[in-house]
């Protein structure tokens, strides 16, 4: 297969297809050896990620079963929370390779329509799930074992502070000096957003330059779908039991010990669409099947999402996202 201009044709090259069929192939020997489900569940649902930061793309069905104005349905950013219903339902350690969708991502590393492996380990917290991501990182790509930094020991590497004492003031003229210039960084979440730029555009291209680059415990505020720990002696402020992973300065992976608690998940989603309201985005319906189920009980797990596509990328040493899929954004 010749790479070429002609739009119909394919953008990957053979080489890179081939690549991908392996790698499917090789994740998904990595989780029969070890006892890991695959599952397949939706990719249209009737409620959408409420996270401000995340916007879905959005279809109407027609036919029976809908009203006469049609079903509003959305395209799954990812498949997390049907694979919570699974969890709740007894289905053990599971895992999937899903097709998913963000409105807005397109660039370098994004394509609206992406790959991502996401699998929950019950009976694992985010430390041990590290773990497992790091072997299966040395499975596919040939890493060494990776550097673990807390959120904190990151930042006073990188820009020299205690992120946990560093006032509004300061996170904002590192921000500047940096190029931050966002009207939209003001009230109360004006410290998240520095820190969000911070960690994006000073600290991440720095990260895993060698090896994998774990980031874990993260502030409480950034908890997203994660447990909050409640203050220790270690540390006298609570902290989000989650972790990302990064190689090559690229973000690979998001995980989480995962929030079991129906009444605090729905508190998030609730604050989450008032965030969303404050900052002019559309209002989506949150997920009551995944608040039911977690009503039911969730076991104790992790889980994490791993993009496929970025895998390829570090395989093949591509620059451009485009390089791995056979028909990107521009080619649909």
């Amino acid at each position: 297969m010749v790479k070429t201009e002609a739009p119909w044709r394919p953008q990957a090259d053979k080489k890179a297809l081939e690549a991908r069929a392996q790698l499917l192939a090789d994740i998904r020997h990595f989780f029969a050896r070890r006892g890991v489900l695959e599952v397949e569940t939706p990719i249209l649902s009737t409620a959408a990620a409420t996270a401000p930061h995340l916007h879905s793309l959005v279809t109407t069905y027609q036919g029976p079963q809908a009203p006469k104005e049609g079903q509003q349905l959305f395209l799954q950013t990812s498949p997390e929370h049907a694979m919570k219903r699974l969890l709740a339902a007894g289905s053990g350690p599971i895992y999937q390779i899903a097709r998913v969708f963000r409105n807005g991502e397109s660039g370098r590393r994004h394509n609206p329509e992406f790959t991502l492996l996401e699998w929950y380990r019950p009976g694992f917290d985010h430390l041990a799930l590290m773990e497992e991501v790091d072997i299966l990182l040395s499975l596919l790509l040939g890493t060494s074992a990776g550097e673990r930094l807390s959120y904190r020991e990151v930042f006073h590497r990188y820009l020299g502070i205690d992120v946990f004492t560093a006032s509004d003031k300061t996170l904002a003229r590192l921000a500047n000096v940096q190029g931050f210039h966002d009207v939209a960084a003001s009230g109360g979440q004006a410290r998240q957003i520095y820190l969000d730029f911070l960690l994006a555009n000073v600290i991440e291209p720095q990260l895993g330059q060698e090896r994998p680059c774990f980031i874990y415990d993260y502030p409480a505020s950034d908890a997203q779908l994660a447990r909050i720990r409640p203050p220790s002696e270690s540390c006298s402020r609570p902290l989000a039991e989650r972790f990302e992973v990064y190689l090559k300065g690229m973000e690979l992976a998001n995980g989480y010990h995962e929030l079991c608690d129906a009444v605090e998940q729905r508190q998030r989603f609730g604050a989450d669409l008032i965030q969303r309201k404050r900052g002019g985005l559309s209002e989506v319906p949150m997920d009551k099947f995944l608040l039911a189920a977690l009503e039911q009980g969730l076991p104790a797990c992790a889980g994490v999402a791993l993009g496929v596509d970025r895998l390829l990328m570090l395989l093949l040493n591509s620059a451009r996202i485009e390089e791995v899929l056979a028909f990107p954004l521009i080619r649909i």
